[in-house]
């Protein structure tokens, strides 16, 4: 890769170098969570997480594996800051974000510590563009204590089924309520909107339903104005699992292949709006 000799002389004054061949593999999954400017940068050597938080009642997190990256150096076990997303995404597709068949952007970015920008190099067609985006010390991320032993349910579901669950919804709703039971309707989404209440039921049986484990009845709400920066995350991937914990708090997880078929993962935590009791 032409890029891949771009300051490669400089790399000893750098914490952090990550470079792929196709840029868009990066902008792309960051998309999926963009829907506040600031986004927290955590990497560790099995590779990066991008962290976006609203109202400490929603956190997304993008997580690229080191595999992702053609080249993925870091000299510290942990090295974290805080960045405009909005701006990166920008950079990232500064020679345009639309895919145009056999050409790609290149990228390699650079990082030298605390106080310091982040360099990103994108090179296309012989054209290299240096962008320089100043960063912060990150701010102290929510811990939603969302832990596998405390899960009580989870359904793993082709996306594709959540997608149209979500467009025959009435997504003027402000809640969306879950509900998840041994027995029949077994998985139900329901919201309560200005045409009146609609439910979208799924039998554990379903061929869109990969997995179906549930311990216990739960019907929680959630904010549907919180949910909705998910469904960029939903129209990325091809599967979606959902889990609830003891306190109701969601986890959906979703399976993103890239433009090269590599795997990412794309996780959103939300906190109940309400608990809802059983009639």
């Amino acid at each position: 890769m032409p890029l891949s000799t771009q300051s490669q002389g400089d790399d000893d004054q750098y914490i952090l170098v990550a470079s792929m061949d196709n840029g868009r593999n990066l902008s792309n999954i960051l998309k999926a969570i963009t829907f506040k400017d600031h986004a927290v940068f955590t990497a560790t050597p099995n590779g990066l997480k991008v962290t976006v938080e609203d109202c400490k009642c929603l956190q997304a997190n993008a997580f690229i594996q080191a595999e992702i990256f053609q080249e993925f150096t870091i000299r510290e076990d942990l090295v974290a800051f805080q960045i405009n997303l909005a701006v990166l995404l920008d950079c990232l597709n500064i020679f345009g974000g639309s895919p145009v068949a056999g050409v790609s952007t290149a990228l390699r970015m650079c990082y030298r510590g605390y106080g310091y920008p982040l360099t990103l190099f994108l090179e296309e067609g012989g054209v290299v563009t240096v962008c320089k985006i100043n960063t912060e010390e990150p701010e102290e991320l929510i811990d939603f204590e969302f832990c596998s032993t405390n899960v009580t349910n989870k359904v793993i579901l082709q996306s594709e089924s959540l997608k149209e669950a979500f467009s025959e919804l009435d997504m003027t709703s402000e809640v969306l309520q879950i509900t998840m039971t041994p027995s029949q309707p077994y998985f139900r989404l329901s919201t309560f909107g200005n045409s009146g209440n609609a439910h979208y039921d799924y039998s554990k049986d379903s061929d869109m339903m990969e997995l179906f484990r549930c311990t216990k009845t739960q019907t929680n709400r959630y904010k549907m104005s919180l949910l909705k920066p998910s469904t960029k995350a939903l129209a990325l991937s091809s599967k979606v699992s959902v889990r609830t914990d003891n306190r109701g708090f969601l986890s959906l997880q979703y399976l993103v292949r890239n433009d090269d078929g590599q795997i990412c993962f794309v996780e959103y935590y939300c906190c109940p709006d309400e608990e809802v009791e059983e009639e």
